[in-house]
């Protein structure tokens, strides 16, 4: 399983902070950014990790399913970011309309 923790330097944000009589526990001073789901982990001594994660819509999934296509993407857009692009002209010819 690939490491969970990215960066291990943790900081303490509240202390103490108990769970209602339904065991939930309020994170809104915690938590920073919107539209942001979480993975939950919890290991054997009941530490709990919140991981940030973003949904992908079904419909793009196959990318993620296809490691080849999904190298080529990773692959373009670092040529991208690097500068190394060439100007191909219009796409438009072959464009369908929907």
């Amino acid at each position: 399983m690939r490491s969970v923790v990215k960066d291990s330097r943790f900081e303490l944000v509240t202390e103490i902070l108990k769970p209602d009589a339904k065991k939930r526990l309020t994170l809104g001073q915690v938590l920073q950014e919107e539209g942001v789901a979480y993975n939950v982990y919890r290991n054997r001594l009941g530490q709990i990790m919140l991981d940030p994660v973003k949904a992908v819509p079904v419909s793009e999934t196959w990318l993620y399913d296809n490691p080849p296509a999904l190298a080529a993407v990773k692959r373009g857009l670092a040529d991208s970011a690097a500068g190394r692009t060439r100007k191909r002209g219009s796409f438009a010819a072959y464009a369908k309309e929907e």
